[in-house]
């Protein structure tokens, strides 16, 4: 069973302005799949809160796959991305590239997407869009890889 850890970037939800649809449809399509979410945050859009985010996903709550959602566009506190690929020890750009080439088809505006993949010990890092929708599909493009990404992580083989 995958443990799953999900991030919210957002100003206006970490503030309690708004309800975090995107954060709560991932908890909800990974319980759906039988993975336990063993790690939630919603943090602002700032390096140093979206950094102790992920790093305690990852090196206290172990999990197997970090999922976050927004800080990925355009905007000046868009630093997602940035933060992840500080964190990581290595990227996984084929996820990111698969994500974009396939949301593109359903909207223009994924070529604005600044989301990136990355490996950081034996957990998986993914950005996702910010919107509920874009959350969703998103997941739905990757979901079917995660399980064998952890096996190989956890330095299981090719199978």
């Amino acid at each position: 069973m995958l443990r799953i850890g999900v991030l919210t970037c957002s100003d206006t939800r970490s503030r309690g302005e708004a309800e975090d649809t995107a954060g709560k449809a991932l908890i909800s399509m990974c319980e759906k799949r039988g993975w336990m979410v063993a790690a939630y945050h919603v943090v602002p859009d700032d390096a140093e809160a979206i950094a102790l985010a992920i790093t305690e996903m990852c090196d206290v709550d172990q999990v197997d796959v970090v999922l976050s959602t927004g800080g990925t566009g355009l905007g000046p506190r868009d630093v997602c991305p940035e933060v992840t690929r500080s964190l990581a020890d290595r990227e996984v750009p084929g996820i990111a590239e698969t994500i974009r080439a396939e949301s593109l088809a359903k909207t223009r505006r994924a070529m604005l997407s600044r989301g990136v993949a990355a490996q950081r010990g034996r957990t998986l890092i993914i950005n996702f869009p910010g919107s509920e929708k874009g959350a969703r599909e998103a997941f739905e493009i990757v979901a079917d890889q995660l399980e064998h990404a952890a096996e190989m992580m956890a330095g299981g083989g090719h199978g």
